[in-house]
């Protein structure tokens, strides 16, 4: 029975969404050029910056799958966000290939490898980060969904026609002013929903650690998982090939990852950029332990029998994904349920709008700007960046509703972005320390990259695995797509030199190096 009550947790809901709309819709007659819309003018400052990238890196897919991570794994869910933690502390104090990126003046990585490849590769870079992107953020809407549904006690019995109905809205309340105002509107958004969103963390963590407490929540995972719930190399399900992958894949997105490279483009100069990377790198830990708790609180209070009410089809999913929404919704009080569900909406609506805005960038930065002849006004720029953020939101919600999920969510987000990381970030480091990098290099790499995490998406669909299979197989094809784009860059690149007569080598310096 859940503790949602509509006239007083739904007006806080209610007054939240509306000051949202009006600060997201008001900042609308700022937006007069394309670097507005897409970079807010580079004058972030690292303040906002923080609180832009915290928001933005913490949508309630994030809760579902770090609490899922708590209620699998015990402690040990909470590496990734250790290692994630680490990787961008590392990347800010020694400004490792964000310092080059930012000084560039570019407003997406593709661009920059046009300088360095040429415009086919750049081409290329933007279609496989597209790719990547939508893949990964394909299953948002529909998860945020379920946790709305779940937590706000609708009947389950018509779970399908609920989740269309929740869908709906979170899209088009996270594209009104995505669409409207871009960056800007997604910045002081940002802003107003970092607050919440910390409010709402804190309140429901303090709440379950008071009523809980600490040592019922140790001893439940000692109970469950063994030395492996505080031991992540030790813990069924992860073990040294999810270490490795993740650690792998953190670094990889702390300096590809095209929200948090967004943050860094549109900031001031490369000296903030940096600051927001260190001084956001805790948040990134706690991202993972917060609701890592809330999992480890539903495997101790949760019974069998509370899955129960859940769809048939639910329930052979993935249960584990559905424990902290099903033990939210009878844990948490009246009142404090309109705050977490504010703090919900918050996380979802910067997630999805940052999300709109930076895929967006690239299709129109990347992949349609190379393919023009003449270059677009102002006002037709903006135009055709409305348009595309609004076909994305149509297809995330086609996506979310069509696509069916197998294994844990974050082992899949983990697979897609992996889709682009394992290219790009090759790519960026060798653009920015390897002097024989090359264009042939750059393709091999990018076709090597995407095949791999592409070929392992289309078998775990067409082979029925267990979801310990499913884990280990996304964790090995993510370390050897990583493995085989570094070998495709250094390999093609040094081939170039020798396969090219010198005359022809000479003709193609306006194609790339």
């Amino acid at each position: 029975m859940t503790h949602f009550n509509w006239w007083i947790d739904g007006s806080i809901i209610g007054l939240y969404l509306v000051a949202t709309m009006v600060a997201g819709i008001m900042v609308r007659k700022y937006v007069g050029k394309v670097e507005h819309f897409l970079v807010a003018g580079r004058e972030v400052d690292v303040y906002l910056g923080i609180a832009s990238l915290a928001a933005t890196e913490f949508g309630v897919v994030t809760c579902m799958y770090t609490a899922e991570n708590g209620y699998r794994y015990g402690f040990a869910g909470a590496t990734p966000g250790i290692l994630m933690a680490l990787a961008m502390c590392f990347v800010g104090v020694t400004g490792f290939c964000i310092d080059p990126l930012r000084q560039a003046g570019v407003m997406t990585i593709p661009e920059l490898f046009e300088k360095r490849f040429g415009p086919r590769v750049r081409w290329a870079a933007g279609v496989v980060i597209v790719l990547g992107g939508l893949l990964n953020m394909g299953v948002f809407l529909r998860i945020t969904g379920e946790f709305l549904v779940l937590v706000g006690g609708f009947d389950l019995s018509q779970m399908e026609r609920n989740l269309l109905l929740m869908m709906t809205v979170l899209l088009l309340l996270g594209t009104i002013y995505t669409v409207v105002g871009g960056m800007l509107s997604v910045l002081v958004t940002d802003f107003l929903q970092f607050i919440v969103m910390s409010a709402g963390l804190l309140a429901v963590t303090a709440l379950i650690l008071m009523k809980i407490g600490w040592a019922p929540l140790a001893a439940t995972v000692a109970r469950q998982q063994g030395e492996g719930g505080f031991n992540p190399f030790l813990c069924q399900g992860m073990g040294w090939q999810y270490v490795l992958f993740n650690a792998i894949e953190c670094m990889a997105g702390a300096i590809t990852w095209q929200t948090t490279i967004s943050r860094l483009l549109a900031s001031k100069d490369a000296r903030t950029g940096r600051r927001i990377y260190t001084r956001t790198s805790f948040f990134f830990a706690c991202r993972f332990v917060l609701p890592g708790i809330w999992g480890i609180a539903a495997l101790a209070v949760l019974t069998p029998g509370a899955f129960a009410g859940l769809p048939a089809n639910f329930q052979e999913q993935n249960t584990s994904l559905y424990a902290m929404p099903l033990f939210l919704s009878q844990f948490v009080p009246v009142g404090l349920m309109g705050l977490l569900l504010a703090a919900m909406l918050a996380a979802d609506m910067s997630t999805t709008s940052s999300y709109m805005i930076t895929w967006a960038s690239v299709i129109y930065n990347d992949v349609l700007a190379p393919l023009r002849k003449t270059p677009w006004s102002e006002r037709r720029g903006l135009f055709w960046n409305r348009v595309i953020v609004s076909l994305i939101g149509g297809f995330l919600l086609f996506y979310g509703l069509w696509y069916p999920l197998k294994g844990d969510v974050y082992a899949y987000l983990l697979v897609t972005g992996t889709i682009y990381m394992a290219s790009i970030s090759t790519m960026l480091v060798a653009c920015c320390y390897w002097k024989r990098a090359n264009n042939w290099g750059a393709t091999a790499a990018i076709v090597a990259g995407a095949v791999i995490p592409i070929a392992c998406l289309v078998f775990e669909q067409l082979h029925a695995m267990t979801s310990q299979q499913v884990q280990l197989w996304r964790c090995y094809s993510g370390i050897g797509a990583f493995v085989a784009t570094a070998v495709a860059m250094v390999v093609f690149s040094l081939l170039k030199p020798h396969a090219d007569p010198p005359a022809r080598a000479d003709s193609e310096q306006v194609d790339g190096n």
